[in-house]
């Protein structure tokens, strides 16, 4: 038998009702995608594509608890999250998600308690879970996971504001990763990282994926970061995916014009200055000047 994937989004539409003044938003329209186990996705596109939206949605927190409270809509298709159907998510199926699902949400450095020490900031989504917890067994925890993602054990005792915010960034990712999910979903996770770090960090995805067959979504800009750790890579425009596949083929043979603008954004400076045509004037400037 195959295994179930981890992620499966079919023509998924997802709208933000209207709320007082503000109409009705529609942050994406028909989108597709799978993640089997063991693969990391990237997904790429300009601030308001909906690759945020995306991100939160699949990592069952963008989900409303009630018809009145504030969020994202799924209005048509359906998402399937480690078996269970966003659409159709009951409050148990919600917590069996985000048990299994590490988030590490946008500007993560900034969303961390500021009045906990970082060993309560990491332990915190044990302690929603179990309040009865040891704590010592999560002090433990905490300090294996700042170990993972190159912290030293001195920082547990100190509090958000007195790190860089590199290093909450780290924490962050700790957290999200302390209840030893299967899928990881997340949204610029080197933002304000140290280069050398951010190539540590990179590894442990890459680890993860390797010998716990773990799944994730990464959301990011950095094409090196992605280009290193993910296996495809979705490009969102306006809520529609306009490119799909392993990232250097969706640029190579881009099929949508925001693909084709993308590619030409990243090249380095020296190719895009080759890759433009040359004008039959340039030309024959050239040959003259040969000549000379």
């Amino acid at each position: 038998m195959s295994p179930v994937p981890a992620i499966v989004v079919s023509d998924l539409s997802v709208e933000y009702p209207a709320r007082g003044a503000s109409a009705a938003h529609v942050a994406l329209r028909g989108v597709s995608l799978r993640v089997e186990p063991g693969e990391i996705l990237g997904l790429l596109g300009e601030t308001g594509s909906g690759k945020s939206t995306l991100a939160r949605v699949l990592s069952g927190r963008g989900i409303p608890k009630r018809a009145t409270d504030p969020g994202p809509r799924i209005t048509g298709g359906d998402a399937t999250v480690l078996g269970h159907s966003l659409r159709r998510a009951r409050k148990r199926d919600i917590s069996e998600i985000t048990f299994h699902v590490g988030f590490l949400e946008q500007e993560a450095a900034n969303t961390l308690e500021p009045t906990l020490t970082i060993a309560e900031n990491v332990s915190l989504p044990i302690f929603e879970r179990d309040h009865g917890y040891s704590r010592r067994a999560a002090g433990e925890r905490a300090a294996t996971m700042l170990d993972t993602v190159h912290l030293p054990l001195s920082v547990l005792t100190k509090y958000p504001y007195e790190l860089s915010s590199g290093q909450r960034q780290r924490v962050a990712l700790a957290r999200a990763l302390v209840l030893g999910p299967s899928v990881l979903v997340a949204d610029e996770p080197t933002a304000g990282i140290d280069a050398t770090v951010r190539d540590a960090v990179i590894d442990l995805l890459g680890q993860l994926r390797e010998h716990r067959g773990f799944s994730a979504i990464i959301v990011s800009h950095d094409l090196a970061v992605l280009r290193r750790v993910t296996t495809n890579a979705a490009v969102l425009h306006e809520g529609r995916v306009v490119g799909y596949g392993p990232i250097d083929d969706v640029l190579a043979a881009p099929e949508h014009p925001f693909v084709s603008g993308l590619a030409t954004a990243l090249k380095p400076p020296q190719k895009r200055k080759e890759s433009r045509p040359q004008s039959a004037t340039g030309d024959r400037t050239r040959t003259m000047e040969g000549q000379a």
